[in-house]
């Protein structure tokens, strides 16, 4: 297992399907993961550090983990089979549930819980970005920047 970063979410076209972007911590592979509109407005809402006047699902998950004194300490990334990816969440108490990736990641980024990936999901999907070509990364980066969730819409 490898651990990621999340880089954030943007809109691919003409699509208008939304990815999110991960990158090894310790590597120079970045992992796209084709998502829902709502959860790249969970995740955007996470990293924007946006507070809704509500909880959210996500927020209201984490808010029942601290309820209940479960801390999500891991998401796993475990697999990719027929273009789905599968994840893991993995509780201080030893329970695991699966889940999307997009809503583990979500919930990640609202508990601090470290995000992983396996080494087949980064062979397979993984793309390797060599140094030189870090500023495409830094403009993305800065596409980021200048998006706010409302970007996202509806997909559809």
């Amino acid at each position: 297992m490898k651990q990621m970063e999340v880089v954030g979410v943007r809109v691919e076209m003409p699509s208008n399907q939304p990815i999110v972007l991960l990158k090894e911590t310790d590597g120079d592979r970045y992992l796209p993961i084709w998502i829902g509109a709502v959860e790249a407005t969970a995740i955007a809402f996470a990293q924007q550090g946006v507070l809704p006047a509500r909880p959210l699902t996500h927020d209201l998950f984490r808010d029942v983990l601290d309820a209940l004194s479960v801390q999500l300490r891991t998401v796993n990334i475990i697999a990719l089979r027929d273009g789905i990816f599968f994840a893991d969440l993995v509780f201080s108490n030893g329970v695991e549930v699966s889940a999307r990736p997009s809503d583990s990641i979500a919930l990640a980024l609202r508990t601090g819980a470290t995000i992983f990936a396996s080494e087949d999901v980064l062979e397979e999907a993984g793309v390797a970005i060599p140094d030189e070509q870090e500023d495409e990364v830094e403009k993305f980066r800065e596409f980021l920047d200048t998006i706010s969730p409302e970007d996202f819409g509806r997909a559809g």
